[in-house]
């Protein structure tokens, strides 16, 4: 509830967020950053509301999940500018949320976690889980809103200098064809290349031998040769041999998929 100018949570872990907000500090928005697209999770349906309402007086555009797992369908489904995350949130946490997002999906979205758990514990979990930045309840709207505004200019800023994959400590540069593991270059021919930006478009899911076929060889019938096995074996030995964990796995049956095997650590 509304009261004296802070909404008040429902339960004692939602602490009260203060809905104070200095309209000078936005009368001239910036039009190269409006509007931003917005995913918003949080369970508790006052706060997401009263959130959602402030935020789209300010021309952001707000989708709302109000648990984790729908948090993770939306955040892979659609194209987001920033995503908000609650860390109380039912079936799946927002460390989790966030450390799947990056992990296992290589979603480079900038995260910015909201949470009345402000020890300094646990802004550092969430910054070692993957967020950007982390705002303790109670806040300042205005104050939220800043933060989501210098988000967005980094995340720009990134992209524009940058035209790059990344996942676990694997790059590669779409620009000059150039490909790193934990900062070090390695040499692959242009097919390998095409086969590992495949593979980084698509960090945690499986693909099978005639989606790759489509993909790098492009061509929509079985050869009936080996010839993605053999390559999957080329590209192993260069970005797996000498490097942990494993990132590029088989899946009997199905077929193959980059992701980080956390049973390696």
């Amino acid at each position: 509830m509304v009261s004296n100018g802070i909404l008040i949570g429902k339960s004692p872990e939602k602490q009260s967020i203060f809905i104070s907000l200095d309209n000078s500090l936005f009368a001239k928005p910036d039009p190269t950053l409006y509007p931003m697209n917005i995913l918003l999770v949080e369970d508790e349906a006052g706060v997401a509301g009263f959130l959602k309402k402030g935020l789209e007086e300010q021309l952001f555009k707000v989708s709302v999940a109000y648990d984790g797992r729908a948090g993770l369908d939306m955040a892979l489904s659609s194209q987001w500018d920033v995503i908000i995350l609650d860390v109380l949130l039912p079936k799946v946490n927002g460390w989790d949320l966030c450390r799947k997002l990056r992990r296992e999906h290589g979603l480079a979205t900038p995260v910015l976690m909201l949470s009345a758990l402000g020890e300094t514990n646990h802004v550092i979990k969430g910054l070692n889980e993957g967020a950007d930045d982390y705002l303790a309840k109670p806040f300042k709207l205005d104050e939220l809103i800043a933060r989501l505004l210098a988000l967005h200019r980094r995340s720009n800023g990134q992209l524009a200098e940058k035209n790059r994959l990344s996942f676990e400590g694997l790059e590669i540069d779409l620009d000059s064809m150039e490909a790193f593991r934990d900062g070090e270059k390695i040499k692959l021919t242009a097919r390998e290349f095409k086969l590992l930006e495949y593979f980084m478009r698509n960090p945690g899911k499986v693909l099978s031998r005639m989606k790759i076929m489509e993909h790098v060889w492009e061509v929509d019938f079985d050869l009936g040769t080996n010839v993605v096995d053999v390559y999957i074996n080329y590209l192993r030995k260069k970005i797996d041999r000498n490097f942990h964990p494993k990132l590029l796995h088989t899946v009997i049956g199905m077929g193959y998929v980059l992701k980080r095997d956390d049973a390696e650590e």
